[in-house]
């Protein structure tokens, strides 16, 4: 694989909130070429938030040059994280120690140019459940899927729900239109082999998250402006 080498001299404009994820051939009827999008990232992890937002306003202004298909894989930023939860704030303290204001700070003004409100309040821990969650709305349609990961970050980082939180969980897929959520997260095992598997498959060779690869073999990582994914789209379509 390659990774893009990318400028930002291109313009977007802001899309809906929801992408609808289309296109099952190389190219629709209309002639648009087919860009797949794997994306690695954790659901605690705000660079993939930002990631995901400006990636929508890339996919919105490009609509009419090109269809998407897009599929979330899992990362754990940290895999023995508690499964019960610990104080948000406690554990970046704990983290990043004197570095951790100016993070918060730092994050606090991202989420501002993206229209949010960064929320420190509440409970973070493991993500297994969330992975499992987004394994299976993925199986459900991929537009379910990418839609899903918007309602987790929106919970997580702007109003303090915990990721681990099974009636939060179960909530987003409702939102989404992911059917059966409650009993695929009753049993542990759900979707569990799977998850290891696409961790195996997508995420074992990278170090941080969000990571992206278009069409199999172009790679972009962290969370990039909405330009520079413009600019991905034009490399990894020719």
């Amino acid at each position: 694989m390659a990774f893009i080498s990318v400028t930002r001299s291109l313009l977007v404009h802001p899309g809906n909130r929801y992408i609808r994820i289309m296109a099952q051939s190389v190219s629709s009827s209309a002639g648009k070429k087919l860009i797949r999008i794997d994306v690695s990232s954790d659901t605690v992890c705000p660079w993939c938030f930002v990631g995901k937002r400006n990636l929508d306003k890339a996919i919105a202004s490009s609509k009419d040059q090109y269809d998407f298909e897009i599929r979330w894989h899992p990362f754990f930023l940290n895999p023995s994280a508690p499964k019960e939860g610990v104080n948000k704030k406690d554990f970046y303290e704990n983290k990043f120690g004197s570095q951790n204001q100016g993070i918060i700070a730092r994050m606090t003004e991202v989420f501002r140019g993206l229209g949010l409100e960064y929320n420190m309040s509440g409970l973070t821990g493991n993500t297994l459940d969330s992975h499992r969650l987004l394994y299976l709305a993925g199986q459900q349609g991929l537009d379910k899927q990418h839609n899903l990961a918007e309602e987790l970050f929106l919970g997580y980082f702007t109003q303090g729900k915990y990721i681990g939180d099974k009636e939060f969980l179960v909530e987003c897929a409702r939102k989404v239109g992911v059917e059966g959520a409650a009993e695929f997260l009753d049993d542990p095992n759900s979707g569990l082999n799977e998850v290891h598997e696409e961790l195996k498959k997508y995420s074992a060779n990278i170090s941080g998250v969000p990571h992206f690869v278009l069409n199999g073999k172009h790679e972009l990582s962290g969370g990039q402006p909405p330009e520079v994914y413009l600019r991905a789209f034009q490399v990894a379509a020719n």
